[in-house]
């Protein structure tokens, strides 16, 4: 093991000055925007200084190298001071510190990746780790390179169960290129954090979860160089830091003391304070980061094609959740970077398919939905994967708010979510997921997909791929007949018209497993004289508007949805939100109203009003009406 060389003295005064110029920044900053948390930078300056000027190796002209270790600052709010840092690395212009949260700058209030040194947006609390442990896994195993990932944590966020999640994982995973820094300030938003300053039990919590673990003074920038130092000696294991810091450090009247969470200097003080820290400063000699190792592979993500059409013959019957994992696997086949995540139901989303075939690009998750989203997040940042994430639809819920934050980080990941709707049957209403849609249609960068047999399932994997944004594939539990040819072409936004005659006098519009109910619905109808026509819509977001519009105008403007679904925020919202203002046109909702219950699927199907029967009897109603 090499022998540590403490740095010269002269060096830690010159990080010390680093620390308090970033101080500075901070306080001037975000008393120039009215707004702000620099009592909270100010706790984490020397940890910053430290990691940007000693620890960190990177190339400050290319925030974004594949090659440059990564920094996820999770407490978000202390933005100001990792712009600081930046502008002290000398890729921002400091005047532009001054621009802080303003309508035409790019450094907002919290860190978004449209600034290219921030890889997710953090300021939701707790998710930064999980993230984090996604870029180390992929640094460790995928790329096998030497950049190594820090991320720096409040304690306050500390008591969100994600963090901890993401402690779990990384052990599991013996991340050994994975530094956490908890920065104990004590004080929280409104009241002290729980722990307040008992950095032994920090410290035995993270020892409990298999992290190599340091308490350090955080604002002793020797003891926080040799932490780091030793941090990347350890093998085998993450490393936790577990700093003793004070809120507002180096401000007097300020340091440590409540009701000073997200306010700015009075501007009437301001100058006395930069006075104040400015003294202590002994040199503005400007430090150069460490250079990067340039062992990170080159690789291309874009453009993966098919390597063969999809090999099912109409008639055969699959399981959409199960034609997924077989075009996963395919899909693996197709590009190297592609990597498949789960959360312990891979054989139930049949991820556990791409496993058996790429067993070095699946990460078992475990029973960790919210971690698992933000890993996958942390594996897709700097394109370096094609990363699928799958589990039952109904526990994406409970990492809503990691994907809503995958959208503000501009996040390329795919998500499936299998046993949607009442037709899984028996499991109940705990397993089945009826709010899906309306959560991914109300996110701005995302995809919706709901394939509706094997080889639309297929096309629906390749195309979320090559789709940048979050893309979201809803599949179902039973099986059902294959529709289309392995010639069908599919594309983003375009529907399919299945069913159409020139006489047809209803548009019945089904995804998934309503739209085999809706073709039963059209056989049955057909015998008794009455044509309609059947639309899948593949992707429900973006909706086929004009093909809506224009099938509606030729059945007498009468359109009836059914979907395996709640009302609110489904296929049927959708598609009235498509045809509002246009005249005479009528929209019929058949939905799941009300919790269901255990049963048979086809029991199920019929008592919530989205059966085949049902359909037949709704356009019924609309001529009767």
């Amino acid at each position: 093991m090499d022998t540590y060389q403490k740095p010269e003295d002269k060096e830690l005064q010159g990080l010390r000055d680093v620390a308090n110029r970033l101080r500075i920044h901070s306080i001037r900053a975000t008393c120039a925007s009215n707004s702000g948390h620099p009592t909270s930078c100010c706790s984490a300056a020397e940890v910053l200084s430290v990691l940007f000027f000693n620890t960190m190796r990177y190339e400050a002209g290319d925030p974004a190298n594949a090659n440059n270790d990564r920094f996820v600052l999770s407490k978000g709010h202390a933005a100001p001071i990792l712009y600081a840092a930046w502008a002290e690395a000398g890729f921002i212009k400091q005047s532009d510190l001054l621009n802080l949260r303003k309508i035409d700058c790019d450094l907002e209030g919290h860190p978004t990746p449209k600034l290219p040194f921030v890889d997710v947006a953090t300021g939701s609390l707790g998710q930064g780790l999980g993230a984090s442990c996604g870029m180390a896994y992929t640094g460790k195993y995928f790329d096998k390179a030497s950049y190594r990932v820090y991320c720096l944590l409040g304690d306050g966020e500390s008591s969100e169960g994600a963090v901890w999640e993401a402690m779990a994982f990384a052990s599991h995973y013996h991340l050994d290129n994975l530094v956490a820094i908890f920065d104990v300030n004590r004080l929280g938003q409104s009241e002290a954090a729980p722990l307040q300053h008992q950095t032994d039990i920090y410290m035995k919590r993270c020892e409990a979860f298999g992290w190599n673990t340091y308490v350090v003074d955080g604002h002793d920038v020797a003891e926080l160089c040799h932490a780091f130092w030793q941090a990347a000696h350890v093998k085998d294991k993450p490393t936790a830091i577990i700093a003793k810091t004070f809120k507002g450090k180096g401000i007097s009247g300020v340091e440590n003391e409540d009701n000073w969470h997200g306010k700015p200097m009075p501007k009437d003080k301001v100058e006395s304070i930069i006075n104040e820290i400015q003294n202590r400063i002994q040199t503005n000699k400007k430090i150069c980061p460490l250079v990067p190792t340039a062992d990170a592979p080159k690789i291309s993500i874009s453009g993966i094609a098919f390597p063969s059409p999809p090999n099912y013959k109409i008639g055969d019957k699959i399981a959409t959740r199960k034609a997924y994992g077989l075009a996963l696997a395919k899909l693996g086949h197709a590009n190297s970077r592609v990597i498949a995540l789960d959360g312990d139901t891979k054989n139930s989303t049949f991820s556990d398919i791409f496993k058996k075939e790429h067993p070095d690009r699946y990460i078992e998750c475990f029973i960790a939905e919210q971690n698992m989203v933000s890993v996958a997040m942390g594996c897709a940042t700097r394109g370096r994967t094609v990363a699928f994430a799958s589990t039952f639809a109904a526990f994406l819920s409970r990492a809503y708010d990691h994907i809503r934050m995958g959208a503000i980080s501009q996040s390329n990941v795919n998500l499936c979510g299998s046993h949607c709707g009442v037709s899984i049957g028996e499991d109940g209403p705990s397993q089945m997921a009826l709010e899906d849609l309306s959560m991914f249609r109300a996110i701005p960068t995302c995809t919706v997909f709901y394939p509706s047999d094997g080889v639309s399932t297929e096309h629906a994997v390749f195309l979320s791929a090559n789709t940048p944004g979050i893309c979201f594939i809803r599949t179902s539990r039973p099986d059902t007949a294959v529709i289309y040819s392995p010639e069908e072409k599919f594309e983003i936004g375009q529907a399919k018209v299945v069913r159409q005659s020139s006489s047809d006098r209803v548009t019945v519009i089904g995804a998934g497993v309503t739209l085999h109910e809706a073709l039963a619905a059209a056989d049955e109808l057909a015998k008794q004289g009455i044509n309609i026509r059947v639309i899948d819509p593949f992707t429900i977001k973006p909706l086929d508007a004009a093909t809506i519009l224009s099938s509606g105008r030729a059945t007498g403007g009468h359109i009836i949805t059914v979907e395996d679904h709640y009302r609110e925020g489904g296929i049927g919202e959708a598609v009235c939100a498509a045809v509002a203002g246009e005249p005479g046109f009528i929209v019929q909702t058949l939905a799941v109203r009300g919790v269901p219950r255990s049963g048979k699927p086809t029991e199920l199907l019929d008592m919530f009003g989205i059966s085949a029967r049902c359909i037949v009897e709704a356009v019924k109603t609309t001529f009767a009406n």
